[in-house]
């Protein structure tokens, strides 16, 4: 793949991991639903793995509403039809009605489908707490 197409590549995922986290910190959830692949799994910090049904039913229940996220990104690891975004999840929510920050590794993985990239999975890890 020429370094302008992977580069082109990345600043769609970016554009995409912007767009998706907008989405959720403002609670468009037509705007998530919209970027998600229809086999969505969406694991949470807390271990529990949702389908895109089940995410987007907590999210217009008001069981998760997100106040503030911040995701720097690392990298984005590219391979042909894939794309996996490593960063982290800073974020203020509300979850099952208990205020929580949450700091969080994650991983992200976009698949392009009828020329469009869909998010496939999502996947945070707690970060330690500092010493």
């Amino acid at each position: 793949m020429p370094t302008s197409t992977i580069a082109q590549i990345e600043a769609a995922i970016r554009a995409l991991e912007e767009d998706r986290y907008a989405a959720m910190a403002s609670g468009d959830i037509d705007a998530f639903v919209a970027l998600a692949h229809p086999d969505l799994a969406y694991t949470h910090s807390n271990a529990v793995t949702d389908t895109l049904d089940s995410y987007q039913e907590k999210l217009r229940s008001g069981y998760y509403v997100y106040h503030r996220i911040d995701h720097p990104i690392d990298r984005i690891i590219t391979s042909g039809d894939t794309a996996v975004v490593v960063g982290e999840m800073h974020a203020d929510i509300t979850a099952g009605g208990t205020r929580k920050t949450l700091a969080n590794k994650a991983l992200a993985v976009w698949v392009r489908e009828n020329d469009r990239w869909l998010l496939l999975a999502y996947q945070p890890t707690v970060l330690p707490e500092p010493n």
